[in-house]
């Protein structure tokens, strides 16, 4: 079971992590505690003494969220900005087929997109993939109905099995990472991508977990566990995410 605050420590650029233990489970742990809120239904807990400790177990229409002015350092923006958002996670089927937001600040609905963490985007003929999703505009890439900005891997992240899923962007590149590794895909992984990320301002997108924000309502549910869940403020090394992600 992995030890996160022994794995954490020295490594620069943490916002927070939760991994969903101790009296509060839905506080941050790190520099900033922050609370996840609990929308559309009380969430339940499970138990793995094998490969996490404690998750959050969301079903289908539910998901976290934190105010955005209630997590200020997870308001990452500008020209320069660099993000990592990682998470192990098991995934369970749903009833319909849609894009999956694990964890970020993306609101579709208001044009505020920043960044987050997806899996089965479809977009660039993929389908189940990690996706790491950044916007330096906040709405569709211009030209396009949708955001297509996206580092999308190459393999499936499988169903009812715990898989450690990620993504990195340091201003030039996003990455994304399955089970420790870049998950190298031709002309989506890494995507190349200049243009920053989006400043909401004061009325941007909220920290949202498991959904976001779309077509005026909460959607692109992730349905299944999250065992371990954080942000960093640069993006990590790939020696750093095997680190983490190691037994």
């Amino acid at each position: 079971m992995p030890d996160y605050k022994q794995r954490l420590n020295g490594i620069s650029g943490l916002i927070c992590y939760w991994d969903f233990e101790g009296n509060e489970p839905l506080r941050s742990k790190g520099p900033n505690a922050y609370v996840l809120v609990e929308g559309n239904g009380s969430i339940g807990f499970v138990k793995d003494d094998v490969t996490i400790r404690n998750a959050v177990d969301l079903k289908e229409g539910q998901y976290l969220y934190i105010k955005r002015e209630d997590c200020p350092a997870l308001n990452v923006h500008g020209p320069q900005a660099q993000i990592t958002v990682i998470s192990w996670i098991k995934r369970q089927p749903k009833s319909y087929k849609q894009c999956e937001a694990i964890a970020g600040m993306w609101n579709e609905t208001e044009k505020f997109r920043q960044y987050c963490l997806f899996l089965n985007l479809r977009l660039h003929d993929s389908s189940d993939q990690v996706g790491g999703h950044i916007s330096g505009v906040g709405g569709p890439t211009p030209g396009q109905k949708w955001c297509m900005d996206a580092a999308i891997g190459h393999d499936p992240v499988i169903y009812n099995q715990w898989s450690f899923a990620g993504f990195t962007y340091d201003s030039k590149l996003i990455r994304s990472y399955l089970n420790g590794q870049l998950d190298s895909r031709a002309e989506t992984n890494p995507y190349p991508y200049e243009e920053g990320i989006f400043d909401g301002g004061l009325e941007g997108s909220d920290f949202t977990v498991g959904a976001v924000h779309r077509l005026g309502e909460m959607g692109n549910n992730f349905v299944g566990q999250i065992g371990f869940l954080a942000v960093f403020n640069r993006a990590l090394t790939d020696a750093e995410i095997q680190e983490i992600y190691q037994d």
